[in-house]
């Protein structure tokens, strides 16, 4: 083969290795290419897939997100349209007959509405709407019967909605406006929308092609509410005349007693129709017209409608619903004139005209028509209601309830008259005070609402030139303290504390003045208190005190009144702007306690009494006597001029007396009611007036509560007096070189006070047996000087003798404390070491002896010990060194200072506890002996370096200030 041969076959050779090779190569890349773009394919893939999972799964979660909005906007559609339906018509006005009773769903304000059935077929979606609310009362589900027990027609059951519903704006507060008469143009029923409901928060649609059409559905059944009180008038078609008895007794029985008057017009069954309502008529609350009766009704509803306009509403209030609104209180009540198939078209031109007058003006003066019938003549504008439609609401079909039971129409107007015939219910004590508290002056006089006439207006007390004064009588039992309080409450309400001061006390065995004191269980007080008295019917002597303190304010008031040339308060104000002038109002309850005795107390008392009655009125200085019986008082007889001043004078049930002598309104007035008469109680000025509860803590804590916390500042809790108190011994601070013995029965409380200065006489003797008072009393005493000795950096010695083992651990426990106190203390086991000597124990600084039952020792003295004993009561005080003593008798006391020859000057200040008046005469200024009958924890003190008479004591307990028996066994 020739060479160029063999080198082509080479080259070919060559060049099919390197197409082989790259073949390889190409083969080997395509395939690796093509692995690498399936396995990105299938990532490819597997990402959709998971993307398509998670799109799926946020579409599911979107679905139920949207669902649970849905089904909580339509559960808070239904929430609020029942809770607007209970607002709108609640209690009676609303409830199924299956549990209807009468009960008031009175509020603030207009009346509520009445339910008449309801809206058929109102299973729907609900869509929420800005500013919409739901009214609607408490309902079943449609697919339940329409009341159980009831025959009526029924609901088809549930099924896919096509409809949306929503209330009208005026129903957005539960409470339509008031009408001018004409038709209104809502109602409190549901408009029904034809068609699905847009989207919304309670219906959305998801675009993109996934399924959401399935609808999400409450079922609710909605109650048909009508206006009428205070909102419209209504016609009635024949066929929807079933529903008149039960559209009556819910107005009747959803106000208070009373308070709704219906006039039915029945000329063809004259009053037939509505009978099971006759009970009504018994308590004048329902009234059958016959054809000739008919004008004379309408002119009598004319007529009210414009006393109304013009006495009550008066121009400043549009309607009686503005004004009850207002005042929270209604004077006038409902009257609704049903007119029975009465063919208006055949009434006189007369009538007519009134019929008309009515329409356009009745609504808000609380006058309504109802017509019954198919008369086409009748007003073509009023509301109008079909067996199955209502023009308030076009387009919204109903279902009317059926007719109450007999027995529930004839059973709730028995109970209506019953209630109405028992008498009007006193208004409530919250609803009679002034929304703004001390507001009114008391220049001019005080002005307290008390209660309710008769008519519903307000009844107030007055207090100042005329009347000046005023007695209250009443038996027990009759609501006289609840009067008080409710007249308190008046006054503490609508007069500051700079306006008015009360000063109240109780001589009956309780606490009923108690509460307007600062206590334990509340620390509040009531601020216009300055003092309050209770348990003091044994303790007439605080009553005395009281009436001595008004005497001495009257003083300095008219002192001031003559400085600036006025001759009444109103005139003093006006003079001393810068002064504090407020009026004083003594409440006494129970006063006849404070006469009830032929004594002093009495005596003075009436004079007291008397000059403050006469001058008191021009001072601004007021009384207040309460009494179970004024007849009984023998120390008013033969005082008419006392009497006469008390020109108010009101009388609660079966009072006597109280009123003049032919006036017997109180024998038949009722339970919680009083006489009011502002004429010294003659017959023509009676006002019978309803009182409110106003001592039950429910009415009065909450009142004190916010008088308290508008107290000002300064303001000091009353004094309180308790005659079941006894005062404990603080650390006080007498005035130097004194002692106190216990507390007098006066307005400040004070101390009974023995000066322990250098003069004859200057010792005190302790007489009674009642051990542990004349203990208390010498402890008192010791103390009450040591302490005063001590903050004055003055010496002070004591000796100790005591001869009543019932009396051996006080003694002691005061000899410990008094060395507490930086006494000199010295103990003496018998009289005769006291006696002896006692001159040498006087150095100048003050010194004591405190001997218990002198007379036990006396007695075995001999006649040097008896000298001495008698020398140093006589002249020890001289040389500063004072017997505080107890002697257990009258004559033992007479015995040691010398029998009946005895020198009592001995003797200046005795402190009498369980000793007979009579047996005080030796001692007493008064012939015969002081007027006193011995009372559990209580003295009669006499001073005759400082006092005209004996005053009444109440011996501190030291129990406090005292080491206990064992502590002082303890001492070394």
């Amino acid at each position: 083969m020739s060479s160029w041969r063999r080198r082509l076959v080479a080259a070919m050779g060559d060049e099919l290795g390197r197409a082989r090779g790259e073949a390889r190569f190409l083969a080997e890349r395509t395939a690796a290419d093509a692995e690498t773009e399936r396995s990105g394919s299938e990532r490819a893939i597997a990402d959709a897939t998971r993307k398509q999972a998670q799109l799926k799964g946020i579409h599911e979660r979107m679905l139920a997100t949207l669902e649970a909005r849905k089904a909580a906007a339509v559960q808070g559609s239904h929430e609020a349209a029942m809770a607007a339906a209970a607002q709108a018509a609640p209690a009676a006005a609303g409830s199924l007959w299956t549990v209807w009773r009468p009960e008031s769903g009175l509020g603030r304000g207009a009346a509520p509405m009445l339910r008449i059935g309801r809206i058929a077929d109102s299973a729907s979606t609900f869509e929420p709407q800005a500013g919409s609310a739901s009214a609607f009362g408490p309902e079943v589900d449609s697919a339940s019967p329409l009341e159980p027990g009831l025959s009526g027609p029924s609901l088809p059951p549930p099924h896919p909605p096509a409809t949306a519903t929503a209330l009208p704006a005026a129903l957005s507060t539960g409470r339509a406006p008031v009408e001018s008469g004409d038709a209104p143009g809502a109602s409190a029923m549901f408009r029904i929308r034809s068609g699905a409901a847009g989207a919304s928060a309670g219906n959305a649609s998801v675009a993109g092609g996934y399924d959401n059409s399935a609808p999400s559905v409450t079922t609710v059944s909605l109650p048909a509410l009508v206006p009428l009180l205070d909102r419209a008038h209504l016609r009635i078609d024949t066929d929807a005349a079933q529903a008149l008895p039960g559209l009556l007794l819910r107005a009747v029985g959803s106000a208070p007693a009373g308070l709704v008057r219906l006039h039915v017009y029945d000329p063809e069954h004259l009053g037939g129709s509505l009978s099971a309502f006759a009970a009504l008529g018994k308590a004048g609350l329902l009234s059958f017209i016959g054809p000739s009766g008919l004008r004379e009704t309408l002119d009598s509803l004319v007529e009210t409608v414009r006393r109304v306009n013009a006495d009550v509403l008066a121009g400043e209030h549009a309607s009686l619903a503005e004004l009850a609104a207002a005042t929270g209180r209604r004077p006038e009540p409902w009257r609704v004139l049903v007119l029975l198939n009465a063919d208006l078209a055949a009434w006189p031109a007369h009538d007519q005209a009134q019929l008309a007058r009515l329409r356009r003006t009745g609504v808000a003066a609380g006058v309504h028509l109802v017509v019954v019938g198919d008369d086409t003549a009748g007003p073509a504008d009023l509301p109008r209601l079909t067996r199955t439609a209502y023009t308030g609401l076009p387009g919204a079909a109903l279902e009317l309830d059926p007719p109450p039971p007999l027995s529930t129409v004839t059973g709730a107007a028995k109970a209506v008259a019953e209630k109405h015939s028992a008498g009007r219910e006193p208004a409530r004590l919250v609803d009679l005070l002034p929304q703004r508290l001390w507001a009114a002056s008391s220049a001019t006089g005080l002005f307290a609402a008390i209660g309710e006439t008769a008519a519903g207006d307000v009844a107030r007390l007055a207090l100042g030139d005329n009347p000046p004064h005023a007695l209250v009588g009443g038996p027990s039992g009759s609501g006289k303290t609840n009067l008080l309080y409710a007249w308190i409450a008046g006054l503490a309400s609508n007069y500051s504390p700079d306006e008015l001061a009360l000063y109240l006390l109780d001589f009956k065995e309780g606490v009923s003045f108690a509460r307007f004191a600062s206590g334990r269980r509340d620390p509040t007080w009531l601020p216009h208190v300055r003092l309050v008295g209770v348990n003091i019917n044994d303790d007439r002597e605080f009553g005395l005190a009281l009436l001595r303190h008004l005497k001495e304010e009257l003083r300095r008031r008219a002192e001031a009144a003559k400085a600036h040339e006025a001759t009444k308060l109103e005139e003093l104000r006006a003079a001393d702007p810068e002064g504090h002038w407020p009026r004083i109002v003594a409440i006494v309850d129970e006063f006849q306690v404070l006469l009830e005795a032929r004594d002093a107390v009495t005596d003075e008392a009436v004079q007291l009494l008397d000059d403050l009655a006469r001058r008191g009125r021009s001072q601004g200085i007021h009384l207040v006597l309460a009494s179970q019986d004024i007849a009984g008082i023998e120390a008013l007889w033969g005082r008419p001029s006392l009497v006469a001043q008390f020109t108010l004078r009101i009388a609660l049930p079966k009072a006597r007396r109280v009123l003049a002598e032919n006036n017997h309104a109180a024998d038949t007035v009722a339970r919680f009611h009083a006489v009011v008469n502002d004429e010294s109680g003659h017959t023509n000025a009676n006002k019978v007036v309803a009182v409110p509860n106003a001592g039950h803590a429910d009415a009065w804590e909450p009142l004190q509560k916010r008088l308290w916390e508008a107290r000002p500042n300064g303001n000091e809790p009353p004094a309180l007096f308790d005659g079941d108190h006894v005062p404990a011994l603080t650390a006080t601070s007498p005035p130097p070189e004194t002692a106190l013995l216990g507390q007098t029965i006066d307005v400040a409380a004070r101390g009974a006070e023995l000066a322990l200065h250098r003069a004859p006489g200057r010792n005190l003797a302790i007489l009674g047996t009642r051990a542990t008072e004349a203990a208390d009393i010498l402890a008192a005493a010791a103390l009450t000087a040591a302490q005063g000795a001590k903050r004055r950096g003055q010496r002070i010695g004591v000796d100790l003798c005591c001869l009543e083992p019932d009396a051996a651990p006080s003694a002691l426990a005061l000899a410990a404390a008094l060395e507490t106190e930086g006494a000199e203390v010295d103990w003496h086991d018998g009289l005769d070491e006291v006696c002896k000597a006692w001159d040498r124990r006087c150095d100048g600084a003050l010194r004591l002896n405190l001997v218990y039952a002198v007379d036990a020792g006396s007695a075995r003295l001999d006649t040097a010990g008896t000298a001495a004993l008698r020398a140093m009561l006589i002249d020890g005080p001289e040389r500063h060194l004072h017997t505080l003593g107890w002697w257990r008798s009258v004559p033992r006391l007479r015995e040691d200072l010398g029998g009946f020859s005895a020198r009592f000057d001995a003797v200046d200040a005795w402190l009498a506890l369980d000793v007979q008046g009579p047996e005080l005469a030796p001692l007493s200024p008064a012939s015969g002996g002081p007027a006193w009958y011995p009372r559990e924890r209580r003295g009669l003190y006499f001073d005759r370096a400082r006092h005209r008479a004996p005053q009444v004591v109440i011996p501190y307990q030291t129990t406090a200030l005292l080491p206990r028996p064992e502590a002082i066994l303890d001492l070394p």
